[in-house]
């Protein structure tokens, strides 16, 4: 097998591995809106991780990395939106 091929299987295959891996806690926290168990700077770190290789995949040379652009704007936005939640519910919102 070409080795570009092989590259580019490992690369789809971890963009789906990380969106299921991803998905699930977003899903969950946007429904619920319960982030007691999330840790704050894991998500804000996770969201700007996810940034960074979002760029480096639309910044490759020759071509874009489709699968690192796309894997990490999925997982980037799924970040920012359960920071945000978190960031409500622990600084904004009234506790009772």
């Amino acid at each position: 097998m070409e080795q570009g091929l092989v590259f580019n299987i490992c690369g789809w295959v971890a963009t789906i591995s990380m969106i299921l891996g991803y998905l699930p806690q977003a899903f969950t926290t946007i429904r619920t809106r319960n982030t007691d168990g999330i840790a704050l700077p894991t998500f804000l770190m996770m969201a700007v991780g996810s940034f960074a290789f979002m760029l480096q995949g639309l910044l490759h040379q020759p071509s874009i990395l489709w699968s690192l652009f796309l894997t990490n704007l999925v997982t980037c936005t799924c970040s920012c939106i359960v920071f945000g939640i978190k960031m409500y519910n622990d600084y904004f919102k009234k506790r009772s």
